[in-house]
């Protein structure tokens, strides 16, 4: 998939994702939009999956840690065939098999996830399973920047390390912004790549927003054989939409109805714009 194909899926995502949030009145859109051109390089490029055989034995594993970004899994899941994008509009309803965070029985999910820093370790586990029973599978886990001031993470890495995972993928999504405000200034985990580089993994530094970018990184992860891969992606809470990039309120806060409307048409107008990119 091209490029410009990549950019208009990701803004599909991000519209899914500020769709299924104010529709539920609830979740978090920040850290489901700085992700969401990692989800969508995962699912439409990076991952061996199928949306036609979701359970097949083959398939890569990707485990959400950051769990409270499902806006975020469950619109790319979506957009990639897994579920219909219309069932975004009942996230955490009542009776929807959509919860506030990953559920193991949403097609395409591989693993629960929302108590931070626990799923790098299911994801550890998942990586040593393949490589003991001799599998080609590999696994990726995208973690928060704020979630690595977790003690269990660092466990997870060192065991990974130690173990030589080179089929694991860590993804930190570098926004520099949690819930109380820019990590350096709560419990600064800088810097990341060094502390990851200390525990035996490769590391890479990419940009979240470019797909040329992530590509050469994942590509990297790829041809790494010995140690597991952590890429440190720099990217831009709320990226898309106007009154949310670089905005710590938007962590865990639901647009109203006036805010939806003006997130829909920033989208909207980077939508046109793709077009007219594709027309040029």
């Amino acid at each position: 998939m091209n490029n410009l194909e990549l950019q208009k899926r990701a803004n599909d995502v991000r519209k899914g994702i500020v769709t299924a949030v104010h529709s539920a009145k609830a979740g978090h859109p920040g850290g489901s939009l700085s992700a969401a051109d990692v989800f969508t390089f995962l699912y439409f490029e990076e991952m061996n999956i199928d949306p036609k055989n979701p359970d097949m034995e083959a398939r890569d594993r990707f485990v959400l840690s950051k769990g409270h970004t499902a806006p975020g899994l469950y619109s790319a899941l979506a957009n990639r065939g897994f579920f219909p994008v219309e069932d975004l509009k009942t996230l955490r309803k009542l009776g929807s098999y959509l919860q506030g965070h990953p559920c193991i029985h949403i097609p395409g999910v591989d693993m629960a996830s929302g108590s931070l820093g626990q799923g790098i370790s299911a994801a550890v586990g998942m990586a040593l399973g393949f490589k003991m029973d001799g599998k080609s599978n590999r696994v990726y886990t995208l973690l928060g920047d704020g979630e690595i001031q977790e003690g269990q993470v660092w466990e997870a890495a060192m065991f990974a390390g130690f173990r030589e995972l080179d089929n694991l993928v860590v993804i930190v999504d570098n926004n520099n912004l949690q819930i109380d405000g820019a990590i350096d200034e709560v419990c600064s985990p800088y810097p990341i790549d060094k502390k990851f580089e200390a525990f035996n993994f490769h590391v890479i530094n990419a940009d979240a927003h470019d797909f040329d970018s992530l590509r050469a990184a994942f590509d990297e992860a790829k041809a790494t054989k010995g140690q597991p891969t952590c890429i440190v992606v720099k990217s831009v809470k709320g990226k898309g939409v106007s009154f949310m990039e670089n905005n710590a309120a938007w962590h865990g806060t639901a647009p109203n109805d006036e805010q939806y409307a003006t997130a829909m048409a920033d989208l909207d107008k980077i939508a046109a714009d793709l077009e007219k990119a594709g027309e040029a």
